[in-house]
């Protein structure tokens, strides 16, 4: 999380602003409710998801320096993610990925109220700015923010 707060505040780098924030001044971009410098995400209670069916397909790497299309072009146009059709890609930093933004209608509209039911169901609250964003209620640890390093080989319970 502390990595993603630095790359927001430096207003210098702009390398993904095409793809991820292209109608957005990333100076706006805690002011506007897209990045908070302490998330629910720290506190173990949040989670960003999606819907992939299955089986699922790999898909391939980003590849350093190949052209970006805007998060909210058509899903044939984005970069290639697995999931369902949300309307906007994972991340999408605009307006477009209100969960319930009324632009946002039929095939994709039915798979973010999936996502959205279903998560409500279990005992999630939806993040209205973020059809992909997820906080458990009641949080477990509301005032705590853990911040300890996450290795790839920890995330397979390997030391």
């Amino acid at each position: 999380m502390d990595h993603f707060v630095r790359w927001a505040k430096d207003l210098d780098d702009q390398r993904m602003k095409a793809e991820f924030y292209p109608n957005v001044d990333k100076n706006r971009l805690f002011a506007d409710g897209y990045i908070a410098e302490q998330s629910g995400h720290s506190r173990g209670s949040t989670v960003d998801l999606t819907v992939v069916k299955l089986p699922s397909t790999p898909t391939r790497p980003y590849q350093p320096g190949e052209p970006l299309t805007p998060c909210f072009a058509p899903q044939d146009q984005r970069f290639p993610d697995n999931s369902l059709d949300m309307g906007t890609g994972f991340d999408c930093f605009d307006t477009l990925s209100h969960t319930l933004d009324p632009r946002i209608q039929g095939e994709q509209r039915a798979n973010r109220m999936l996502l959205k039911n279903t998560l409500e169901d279990l005992g999630f609250v939806n993040l209205a700015e973020e059809w992909w964003h997820y906080t458990f209620k009641p949080e477990a640890y509301p005032d705590t923010y853990f911040d300890f390093p996450v290795s790839h080989a920890s995330l397979h319970g390997r030391p």
